[in-house]
């Protein structure tokens, strides 16, 4: 599994995030965690597989008249209720 984190200018408020939001459901409809924040300029969201292409994300979503400046994958780890325990 992996975080993508996308750099996206020109969200201005809780709508702009929401759409944002749709823009990569519409693309991936596997995405988990789909979070977008005006505040940080930044959505994240994670996927199932690695590797995945993020170039039709990020056009999609300056299609919708944002600007994504970059982006960047980490690992991660699904956290359950108990995982504290796991170590």
């Amino acid at each position: 599994m992996e975080l993508i984190t996308l750099k996206v200018e020109g969200m201005k408020c809780g709508m702009c995030e929401s759409h944002v939001c749709d823009y990569i459901r519409k693309v991936l409809p596997k995405a988990k965690k789909v979070k977008a924040n005006h505040m940080k300029n930044t959505a994240s969201f994670v996927l199932e597989q690695n590797g995945v292409d993020i170039k039709p994300v990020m056009d999609e979503i300056s299609s919708g008249g944002y600007h994504v400046e970059g982006f960047t994958r980490d690992p991660y780890e699904k956290k359950g209720l108990f995982s504290f325990l796991k170590k």
